[in-house]
């Protein structure tokens, strides 16, 4: 998988969200591209906000024991599929003002490096690794920019 610490990819992440227009229509799925840059911010807001709640409990066991899986592992997500309450985006969004903040969030990752998120403890998943950090967040970001034909 490629990598989000590689400045090189980052750059190509960046020209690909770059080529997304308010008017994109989603080859599949209900967000359209503002939510969908909103949807994928969420993933920035865990590691760099505090303002979502830490799963408790029950829910705690299942995010760290089958959730955690299916996200930090190389497997390609399938279309329309669930995702967490706090992933859904149903409100409209600002276009720019999402995109900026994914684009500065996609940056400030970079250049903390890998080193940085190598052992970071996860808002949901517990302590991941420098590859687990990358497959979480290129994963997810190709996933939703392919949806939209990026």
């Amino acid at each position: 998988m490629k990598s989000v610490f590689d400045q090189n990819v980052t750059a190509e992440l960046i020209d690909r969200i770059e080529k997304l227009k308010s008017s994109t229509a989603p080859q599949w799925g209900k967000m359209n591209a503002s939510q969908m840059l909103a949807h994928c911010n969420v993933t920035y807001e865990l590691v760099y906000e505090n303002i979502h709640p830490k799963p408790k409990g029950f829910m705690k066991f299942i995010m760290k024991n089958f959730i955690k899986k299916l996200v930090v592992s190389e497997k390609p997500y399938g279309k329309n599929g669930r995702t967490a309450p706090m992933f859904l985006i149903t409100d409209e969004k600002n276009f720019n003002q999402e995109k900026t903040r994914l684009i500065n969030y996609i940056t400030k990752t970079q250049q903390l490096g890998e080193s940085h998120f190598d052992g970071k403890e996860s808002h949901a998943f517990g302590p991941l690794n420098k590859t687990e950090w990358n497959n979480m967040f290129y994963k997810h970001l190709d996933h939703h920019l392919t949806q939209f034909g990026i």
